[in-house]
């Protein structure tokens, strides 16, 4: 799992630069020296909820948006790949074997397989597929 200080410093960075803004600009809006900024950026600092604060509103990015961002990074770097796949749709076990909504995953191999690739081993049916394991 990543440090929370480089998740933090990752997303300021995505926005800044989907802003078209420099580090200068931001730093001096924000009221941090540009060398500050760049560390926070990088993760090699861990900034105060005051300065997160600041840097937020420099731009123009609420803070709970910029948490709601940093857990969404947090979650998809703590998932191993084949979690990468909804649960919602539908699952059934058959052996080692165990079908994701529109995935399957063979527990023994760790192999992620299509749908169709999934109806042909298991020889069920999406349509059959239940909404839980059993």
């Amino acid at each position: 799992m990543p440090l929370l200080r480089r998740v933090i410093g990752a997303v300021l960075r995505k926005v800044r630069l989907a802003q078209g803004r420099t580090l200068r600009q931001v730093a001096a809006e924000a009221g941090v020296s540009l060398p500050y900024l760049s560390e926070v950026e990088r993760g090699t600092k861990e900034a105060s909820s005051e300065v997160l604060a600041a840097i937020c509103r420099a731009l123009g990015l609420a803070m709970p948006d910029l948490l709601d961002e940093v857990r969404r990074e947090m979650l998809r770097a703590a998932r191993p790949a084949t979690s990468q796949f909804r649960t919602a749709v539908a699952v059934q076990r058959h052996g080692p074997r165990v079908s994701i909504g529109r995935s399957m995953v063979c527990a023994r191999a760790s192999s992620v397989f299509s749908a169709a690739q999934a109806v042909t081993i298991t020889g069920v049916p999406g349509s059959t597929w239940s909404s839980s394991l059993r």
